[in-house]
């Protein structure tokens, strides 16, 4: 397995990983979740022009998964980081992230920061056991408040979420 820049080629690829990681989501009654679009294939563009999307692949090449992130306020937010099930519990979404923490570096920003639903297992708790910490309501940017009125707006917040932060 390695990492590499995201090419439009793998942008179908991405969506269908996006598709299959939805489906754990059903196991815990989060049905909404579990059915939601994958981002299109211009929303995923948009980050890979912007050097902002990563694919994890196979020996063959192939994505298995990837994450997707852009700069709010001095950060680099994940927006998205995605690992086909088939592909799970081999430390490669933590890859993926510390390819964005590397990126986030070099381009002299503070912090990861993230959105998360705090009860999910694999959702907030794995965050916090690779370093990032809940950030609370009062201490958000305008940028993160943006982000989670968004989410709000499109019913996220049915289920617990937060905002994680990791320094670097």
């Amino acid at each position: 397995m390695r990492i590499r820049a995201a090419t439009t080629d793998d942008l179908p690829t991405m969506q269908d990983i996006e598709d299959a990681t939805g489906e754990p989501f059903r196991t815990i009654g989060m049905i909404e979740i579990a059915d939601d679009e994958a981002p299109s294939l211009e929303q995923l563009d948009e980050h890979r022009r912007a050097g902002r999307a990563w694919v994890a692949v196979d020996d063959s090449d192939t994505p298995i998964a990837y994450l997707i992130s852009e700069e709010v306020d001095g950060t680099e937010h994940i927006e998205q980081v995605s690992v086909h099930p088939n592909a799970g519990r081999r430390g490669i979404g933590r890859q993926l992230i510390e390819t964005a923490a590397e990126h986030a570096r070099r381009q002299g920003l503070s912090a990861l920061t993230l959105t998360t639903f705090t009860e999910v297992p694999w959702n907030a708790p794995y965050y916090a056991r690779i370093g990032f910490h809940v950030v609370d309501d009062d201490e958000l940017t305008p940028g993160l408040r943006k982000i989670r009125a968004r989410e709000a707006e499109h019913g996220l917040d049915r289920w617990p979420r937060t905002v994680m932060r990791r320094e670097l």
